[in-house]
């Protein structure tokens, strides 16, 4: 099953083409500006490395969230726009979840951490069975103190949100966190490829209306927790 694959929920560009579980054409920008100038021309360096046409493919899979509102929009109406040309299926795969990919197979509890506005995260806790991931929590947003509260166990970190924190987390975590091995740091085509594909089998394919699976807080959580640091209750 040739699937073509896009990840755009952050800086970090990627595109890919795999037959299965097999890579046939990968391409990755770590430190993209704009995806929405480079994602068709790179798909379609890719396709014309292999000699293929979008018709020819299988399938299409892309990266859902959390993460960059604005790259996300772009990867989901890119491949939006491809499914209707071609009537290809299209599966979408929450971001955190493809990330547990980047470790397939690591026996310790796993959480993928990227950054979000105001100086908080998106995690995620998942763990590997043999070959099947098993999703432990639920996507989460918050505050670093809350992704701290939330470990309980020995984990593997890792993501953007890891190397960005990662001091102040192995400060707060002790021998608890982790670190996650360099290669896993940030999402991959490859890896929302891989994932997508038992969805593929089960015929679990996307929707006609779709949007960017955004994670956030309610603004009026927000806007009680800056109240309540400005003007604390004392006791």
């Amino acid at each position: 099953m040739k699937i073509l694959a896009v990840e755009t929920a952050t800086r970090c560009h990627s595109v890919a083409i795999v037959d299965d579980h097999q890579v046939l054409a990968e391409e990755t920008q770590r430190d993209c500006a704009s995806h929405a100038s480079v994602l068709v021309p790179t798909i379609d360096r890719l396709l014309q490395t292999l000699g293929l046409s979008l018709a020819q493919l299988d399938g299409l899979a892309v990266s859902l969230g959390p993460g960059s509102f604005t790259g996300l929009r772009v990867g989901l109406s890119t491949m939006m726009g491809f499914r209707l040309a071609t009537q290809l299926p299209l599966v979408t795969v929450p971001t955190l979840e493809a990330m547990a990919w980047n470790v397939k197979g690591e026996p310790r509890p796993i959480c993928p951490i990227l950054k979000a506005s105001r100086g908080e995260v998106y995690w995620a806790m998942f763990q590997w069975q043999g070959d099947n991931l098993m999703r432990v929590s639920d996507d989460c947003h918050g505050p670093l103190i809350q992704l701290v509260e939330s470990i309980e166990h020995f984990t593997v970190l890792f993501g953007e949100g890891w190397e960005f924190h990662a001091s102040e987390l192995k400060e707060l975590l002790g021998e608890k966190a982790i670190p996650g091995p360099d290669k896993a740091m940030h999402p991959s085509a490859i890896s929302v490829a891989f994932s997508s594909l038992s969805s593929f089998h089960l015929r679990q394919y996307a929707g006609e209306h779709l949007s960017p699976r955004y994670i956030q807080r309610a603004e009026a959580e927000v806007q009680w927790e800056a109240k309540f640091q400005k003007n604390p209750v004392i006791s």
